[in-house]
């Protein structure tokens, strides 16, 4: 897999535990108003994205730092 930035990792995690989070709390508390069928798909929807939070997490928590191409390093100066 390919090498990615760290802080893009973290505010991808960020962002997908904050909208799952969110999700359920919806889907759980003011959903049920309006229907049952949409209180289940927003809470599902919700879940969903605590697994992707999840998952980039453990991206960022198990990838290698990236090796660095020789083709694009600085020249050294004299």
């Amino acid at each position: 897999m390919k090498y990615i930035n760290p802080l893009r990792l973290k505010v991808l995690m960020m962002m997908f535990f904050g909208t799952g989070i969110l999700g359920i709390v919806i889907g759980l508390t003011i959903a049920p108003t309006m229907s049952s069928n949409s209180s289940l798909l927003i809470t599902f929807m919700g879940v969903i994205n605590l697994c992707l939070g999840g998952f980039f997490g453990w991206i960022f928590l198990t990838q290698q730092p990236g090796k660095q191409d020789p083709r694009k390093r600085k020249p050294k100066k004299k």
